[in-house]
């Protein structure tokens, strides 16, 4: 048998291969390292400042701080809308051993319903434990004191406190500034798209109806922010830095409060509303709807127990002063007189028979008179006086629709008034393209008959009255109502301001950054109304004046011996029509289906200083006179109260 050779290892190649293979490890490393050193150069060096500012955005954190909201006053200067401190009870739960012992603690000490006890579980387990978790979002002092008394005995729990709105007069102001509520994601998405989503990252409530709504911009106020340092749990350290926020514009209003009270007695047990304005500037004096209801109970986010409440068959939560419709009945008698005169349809001395109806030509219905066996001969002065529904019907048929619908929309019939505040109704100014339009069908001369007395289509609300009204006895001029007197800047705010002020070479009184500088509402004035005689507008204000005046007139005991000169106009509208020979019964007629009061009241006569619209509905008995005319009176004679008024000597 054959035996294999050993081989004789070679050394020298093995060493040789052992070398190449550690060159070759040793380049590897070296490039790696090169990679290595290249990365941190990069990151230590050329990303330094990139990665430093990652750093800080990790560990400091910019927090938004919510401004305060800006106040509200009457005229005379008393605070309608605050913000008060609201206490609520929070527990944060990484100090609080046992939390179920507790809370059951605290139950014994204040009320703790099943229902907050839930919604507090839930936030427990959707939030950090060193976090403040709310338990009681609102306390009442009782509440406060026994949780401060006991503080000591739970550790974890804190009482906090906060700003919130709140309306001293309650349902008083409801109607014309609103109220205030928790932002909802439509608010939210409303204002990302006005680009004001960021000025709004700590601000719990925005405004929702009236004023505090119109004048949102103004009242919020521009967010403020404090720079805090956070750990990586997000734990806040301490705080670098703090810009506070710049607190909302106050407003100081055209509104009247000791108005506000009168009307609200006035109608106390009634449905309707009262408006008073000064004729001078446009400003509301008052503006109240009864009943109302309580904007304090929207601000904490009502309960559908007490939200259920108010949907009764009254209605509080409708604003019949700027969204309550009516026929204006006769109080639309003096503007028609206006328009016939201008016309030249009518003159002063006109008369016509009045039988106790009108008939149209050709025609059968009997358009009646409230005074079945009619005035006899009557002028347009006794006309206005007495509320002849005759003298008015056939008026209205020689001046025809197009031209009563032309000249009343210059009046602010049917549309808005342009009232500072969203919540307002056109109403309906008819015209044959309305009915038209709405009912597809002609218009009919009986439709312009009803129109002479104010019934029919024809609807308003008290403001759009009130406003005519003033129109009236500013003898065409016409000025925008309003409930804004001036606006006051927050005081970050007045040196800016003064600087533009002293820009345009305007003189700021004292010191810039210390004065409480008012900016005055601009009060918008319309294209006024002209007449081709301007004296038949003493022809018809004296005849207003007459119809309280004389004892013929409708309004007279409504304004029997007053201190100051005043005129009026009475009507009471008709909510269901009736046949010719049906005599109007309200006892036997529903209560939602009887007549309206309608009253409107100027004063003094010579130099008219307030304007006031009332409406009251469905009274049992009585018209506008009895009803409606003693609330009109009742305003004025808290208006000229207290003041030495020269009165013009009564004729």
């Amino acid at each position: 048998m054959v035996r294999k050779r050993v081989t004789i290892r070679n050394h020298t190649a093995e060493a040789n291969l052992f070398a190449r293979r550690a060159l070759i490890t040793f380049i590897g490393v070296i490039a790696l390292l090169m990679v290595l050193l290249s990365n941190v150069y990069q990151l230590e060096i050329n990303a330094y400042q990139q990665y430093k500012t990652r750093s800080n955005e990790n560990r400091i954190k910019l927090m938004p701080v919510a401004p305060n909201r800006g106040l509200i006053y009457d005229r005379n200067g008393v605070l309608l809308a605050e913000n008060v401190p609201v206490f609520s009870l929070s527990l944060i739960p990484e100090q609080v051993e046992d939390m179920e012992y507790t809370l059951t603690e605290l139950a014994k000490l204040i009320d703790i319903s099943d229902e907050q006890l839930e919604k507090f579980r839930e936030s427990i387990r959707s939030n950090r434990r060193f976090k403040p978790v709310e338990l009681i979002s609102r306390l009442d002092e009782v509440d406060v004191a026994k949780l401060s008394v006991n503080q000591h005995l739970f550790p974890g729990v804190i009482v906090d406190a906060r700003l919130k709105r709140y309306y001293p007069f309650a349902d008083l102001t409801t109607h014309s500034l609103g109220y205030v509520a928790r932002i909802n994601r439509k608010d939210l998405t409303n204002l990302e798209l006005e680009g004001k989503g960021e000025n709004y990252k700590a601000t719990r409530d925005i405004g929702k109806l009236g004023l505090e709504k119109f004048y949102e911009d103004q009242l919020h106020g521009t967010i403020g922010h404090q720079e805090v340092e956070v750990n990586n749990q997000g734990r806040i350290l301490r705080t670098l830095n703090y810009t506070p926020p710049v607190p909302g514009n106050d407003l100081h209003l055209t509104l009247d409060i000791e108005l506000q009270m009168i009307a609200k007695r006035a109608l106390d047990g009634k449905r309707g509303a009262v408006v008073a304005i000064d004729p001078r500037d446009g400003g509301v004096l008052a503006l109240y709807s009864n009943p109302s209801y309580d904007g304090n109970l929207f601000v904490h986010g009502i309960s559908s127990k007490d939200y259920k409440k108010l949907q009764n068959r009254n209605r509080p939560l409708i604003n019949r002063a700027t969204k309550g419709t009516y026929p204006p009945a006769s109080t639309i008698k003096p503007f028609l007189g206006l328009l016939g005169l201008d016309a030249n349809l009518i003159h002063t001395g006109s008369k016509i028979w009045d039988p106790g109806f009108y008939q149209l030509k050709n025609g059968t219905r009997k358009y009646r008179d409230h005074l079945r066996w009619g005035h006899g001969w009557v002028t347009l002065d006794e006309a206005i006086m007495r509320s002849c529904n005759t003298f008015f019907y056939d008026l209205a048929y020689k001046l025809g629709i197009d031209r009563i619908s032309d000249t009343m929309a210059k009046f602010g019939f049917g549309e808005s008034s342009g009232l500072d505040i969203h919540e307002e109704s056109q109403a309906i100014l008819p015209s044959r393209g309305w009915k038209r339009a709405r009912y597809n069908q002609p218009w009919y001369h009986g439709d312009t008959v009803n129109i002479g007395i104010g019934q029919g289509f024809w609807t308003v609300t008290p403001l759009q009255l009130a406003q005519a009204t003033s129109i009236l006895v500013n003898k065409g001029l016409v000025k925008e109502p309003h409930l804004l007197a001036a606006t006051q800047l927050s005081a970050p705010n007045v040196t800016a301001a003064a600087e533009i002020l002293l820009e345009d070479d305007q003189d700021l009184e004292g010191n810039s950054e210390q004065a409480q500088l008012l900016i005055p509402f601009e009060v918008n004035e319309k294209p006024p109304i002209e007449l081709a005689n301007p004296e038949h507008w003493d022809t018809i204000l004296k005849s207003m004046r007459d119809t309280v005046q004389k004892p013929i007139g409708t309004g007279y005991n409504a304004f029997l011996n007053t201190d100051y000169d005043a005129a009026g106009k009475s009507g009471t509208g008709e909510i269901v029509g009736l046949g010719e020979d049906v005599k109007y019964d309200a006892s036997k007629i529903a209560e939602d289906r009887r007549d309206n009061a309608m009253f409107i009241a100027f004063a003094p006569y010579k130099s008219p200083e307030i304007v006031v619209a009332v409406a009251i509905e469905n009274v049992a008995t009585g018209g506008g006179g009895s009803n409606a005319g003693p609330v009109a009176r009742q305003i004025m004679d808290q208006y000229f109260s207290n003041r030495k008024l020269i009165t013009e000597t009564k004729q």
